[in-house]
């Protein structure tokens, strides 16, 4: 009984790590995923609004939102759905961050992103288009931050 036992315990050490590394790598590809869908949304946004990005301007992130959730015309004033020409871009909330489980947004107007905080699920920059997670975590390679992605 006692050799069941520790044949067991030997499994159980090898095959629990490769468990855990899939979850992550998982993670990581979902997190890619939705790195490319916001970025293809946006600039679907600046391709319908006069070549503007989301909020552009501001730090606002309830108006970023409203541009993402809701209908919106060429001009980016926003309404219910369906009221307006375009959006929504998203339906029903924003993407949640894979790593924190977050949705919300730190919407800032500078040309450079600023160090992830792990204070949101995303960083969003309204002056040039550009996202990223909120994750101080590093990926799967052990090397690259996630914020990098």
């Amino acid at each position: 009984m006692l050799i069941v036992v520790v044949i067991l315990g030997i499994l159980a050490a090898t095959v629990l790590p490769q468990f855990t590394s899939t979850s992550e790598n998982a993670k990581e590809s979902a997190l890619v995923q939705d790195l490319q869908t916001l970025r293809s949304q946006f600039e679907l946004y600046k391709f319908q609004h006069n070549s503007t990005y989301p909020a552009q301007g501001t730090t606002d992130e309830t108006k970023f939102l409203d541009a993402m959730l809701l209908s919106s015309d060429a001009d980016g004033t926003t309404g219910p759905i369906d009221t307006k020409p375009f959006g929504p871009y998203f339906i029903g909330q924003f993407s949640t961050s894979p790593f924190s489980g977050k949705n919300d947004v730190k919407v800032v107007n500078i040309d450079t992103l600023p160090a992830a905080d792990d204070a949101t699920g995303w960083i969003y920059s309204s002056k040039t288009g550009r996202i990223k997670v909120n994750s101080t975590d590093l990926a799967t390679d052990g090397v690259t931050k996630l914020e990098d992605l």
